[in-house]
């Protein structure tokens, strides 16, 4: 699928979308974050900031500097991984406004035996909102009425915000321009992820706001790409898979021959999570069990 990398991230500057709703990107840029987690901020005399990024004080002060005094209402969080809610404290501690939106951190799922998270360090397990928002909850912070929408998949607690009376979604890490979401066990889930894709398709607007990089234009259809693209991903582990058992390493090596060695690892976790969720469906079976260093075989 094609995505659209064409970014200019501004750091420091506020980027306007629309009166009443700018971007501002922090500088933290890497093969996860692309240019670096977006920021929005919402309202006119008073505020709602949404992620308002990683624990990085520098970036909490360009936040302060570009509101020119307004009052922060609240602070809402899609979700808690460490490119996104630390810096919620921060900017509370300077604002004394309420930390809003997702739960606490938490997997998908419990460890199983011997499993090691390979993504436990980028959750932010210090995070504790001072109202949690769920799936289907509509709430009004600055004049602004939000919707929540539950999209657990890339984290488990991971939520949408569509804006009443806007053709705009506030869309995190669940759908982003620049690439797709990564989505790895046991914090995320495949089966989630897809679930909160046909969520995202029954849905009108056809403006996204993502975490990272640019506006996603015309959602619907591409969200029906990112969709496709799982599953053509999804039938090539099968293809793959033949009628021998194969590692994760062989089947990464096959792929995404194409992708950056560098970028292998993280397509093992990608590959790990659609081969779980295969398993759970009866579709293949893991020898000795289901773990990344299991060879995996088709079931008839």
């Amino acid at each position: 699928m094609k995505h659209d990398r064409t970014f200019d991230p501004r750091y420091g500057e506020r980027v306007e979308i629309l009166p009443g709703l700018c971007r501002l990107t922090a500088n933290n840029p890497g093969p996860f974050t692309f240019h670096g987690t977006n920021t929005y901020i919402l309202g006119q005399k008073n505020l709602v900031v949404v992620d308002p990024g990683p624990a990085d004080p520098a970036h909490v002060d360009t936040i302060l500097s570009v509101i020119e005094g307004a009052r922060v209402e609240a602070i809402l969080i899609t979700h808690t991984h460490v490119d996104h809610s630390p810096a919620a404290r921060l900017l509370q501690e300077r604002t004394g406004a309420p930390i809003i939106g997702c739960a606490p951190h938490r997997a998908a799922r419990a460890l199983m035996e011997g499993e090691v998270n390979p993504l436990d360090a980028s959750g932010d397990k210090d995070y504790t909102p001072d109202q949690e928002t769920v799936d289907g909850e509509t709430f009004e912070v600055a004049g602004i009425t939000f919707h929540a929408i539950a999209t657990p998949g890339h984290t488990a607690n991971h939520l949408c915000f569509a804006l009443e009376g806007e053709d705009i979604l506030i869309s995190g890490d669940h759908v982003m321009a620049w690439s797709t979401s990564i989505v790895a066990a046991p914090d995320g889930s495949m089966r989630d992820y897809m679930a909160s894709i046909d969520k995202m398709l029954a849905r009108f607007e056809t403006t996204y706001l993502p975490g990272h990089g640019g506006i996603v234009r015309d959602a619907p259809a591409y969200v029906e790409q990112l969709k496709q693209h799982r599953l053509n991903r999804e039938r090539s582990i099968l293809s793959e898979l033949g009628d021998k058992s194969r590692s994760i390493p062989e089947i990464v090596a096959k792929l995404y021959a194409d992708v950056d060695p560098k970028l292998h690892g993280a397509a093992g976790l990608s590959v790990f999570a659609h081969l779980e969720d295969l398993t759970e469906r009866g579709r293949t079976a893991a020898d000795p069990g289901l773990a990344l260093d299991a060879s995996f075989r088709l079931l008839d």
